[in-house]
C-alpha cells in the first residue's frame, strides 16, 4: 500500500459516494487507474464496505449505551459472542483488556428497551455481570482518521 492508496482511503472515508473521476482528480491519476486501485483495496479486505451515516434518532434509535460484560470464570467465550452477535441492538463489540471482557455499543429506541436488553445480556450463559453507561448526547462518532504513510 502506497501513499496514493492511503489518500484514496482517506477520501472514501470522508465521502464514500465520490466518483472515480473525482477521486482521480484529487490523487492525480486517471479514473480507470483509481477504479483498479479501489478494486484491489476491496479485494484485499482493506475496504470492507460502504455505509450510510444515519441520524439514529430519526430512525427511532435515540438511546445509545455502552455495556461492559464481565464473563464468569467458566464462560465459553464463543457462546457468549454468538449470543451477543444475535442481538440486533448491539452495534459494536470490543474485546477488552482489564476487568471487562467485552464492551458493547448498543442503540435502542427507549430506556425501557435498554432495560430489556440489559436483562437479556445478563441472562446470557457465561455472563457474570454487566456495567452500563448511557450516552446523553453524541458529540462525534466514526471520525475518519488520516491514513498512515
Amino acid at each position: 500500500m502506497d501513499s496514493i492508496d492511503l489518500r484514496l482511503i482517506d477520501l472514501l472515508r470522508e465521502n464514500a459516494r465520490s466518483s472515480y473521476a473525482e477521486l482521480a482528480r484529487k490523487v492525480g491519476l486517471s479514473a480507470p487507474a483509481v477504479h483498479e486501485r479501489v478494486g484491489k483495496l476491496e479485494n484485499a479486505g482493506t475496504i470492507r464496505g460502504y455505509r450510510a451515516d444515519v441520524d439514529h434518532e430519526a430512525v427511532g434509535l435515540g438511546v445509545t449505551a455502552l455495556i461492559g460484560i464481565i464473563e464468569d470464570s467458566g464462560a465459553d467465550t464463543d457462546d457468549v459472542l454468538a449470543a451477543v452477535r444475535a442481538m440486533p441492538e448491539v452495534e459494536s463489540c470490543y474485546f477488552m483488556a482489564g476487568v471487562e471482557s467485552y464492551q458493547l455499543i448498543v442503540r435502542v429506541g427507549s430506556i425501557a428497551e435498554l432495560e430489556q436488553l440489559i436483562v437479556r445480556v445478563n441472562r446470557t450463559p457465561g455472563v457474570a455481570t454487566t456495567r452500563t453507561a448511557i450516552a446523553l448526547s453524541t458529540k462525534w462518532e466514526n471520525r475518519p482518521q488520516p491514513g498512515r504513510a
